[in-house]
């Protein structure tokens, strides 16, 4: 049965994802790869999405502070065969899916709505609508002023 892409991971590919995530990051930490670059690097796997069929995974990963990026991407990318085969030791799974390295670039999305949001056009935006919304809506303007007078206390 083919799903369509809209559709939500299912309970089994969150929970696969999630074990393997686990185990990436174990096997990542625990120096026992060949490549110098990965080594040295010290790499967060953030998440793990599986296929509706569990064969092929996409890590997505990123490096400590973001240094090499591209440099660990290719490593990982070439060591991809040895992390299979090692998954496959340790995770019991009927059929070790295939990975695939990704960079996680969530963080850096995050980041560049933070400072979207804090911009001064953005709160400029902000303060007209609030002020607008009051203006226009009578029980808004009243509940906004009671609001006010609660805040100030009682007065005398």
């Amino acid at each position: 049965m083919a799903r369509s892409k809209g559709k939500a991971p299912s309970q089994r590919q969150l929970r696969v994802g999630e074990l393997i995530r686990h185990e990436l990051a174990r096997l990542l930490n625990d120096g026992t790869a060949h490549d110098p670059v990965l080594r040295a690097a010290s790499i967060t796997v953030s998440e793990v999405r599986t296929s509706p069929d569990i064969k092929n995974a996409t890590a997505f990963v990123l490096p400590l502070a973001g240094q090499d990026r591209e440099a660990i991407l290719s490593a990982l990318r070439r060591a991809a065969p040895y992390f299979r085969r090692r998954l496959a030791e340790t995770v019991e799974l009927r059929y070790t899916p295939r990975l695939d390295f990704r960079l996680d670039l969530s963080f850096d999305e995050a980041e560049r709505i933070e400072r979207l949001l804090d911009s001064e056009r953005v709160r400029q935006d902000l303060d007209e609508k609030g002020a607008s919304d009051t203006d226009s809506d009578p029980d808004l303007a009243e509940t906004s002023k009671g609001k006010q007078e609660e805040d100030d206390g009682p007065s005398s």
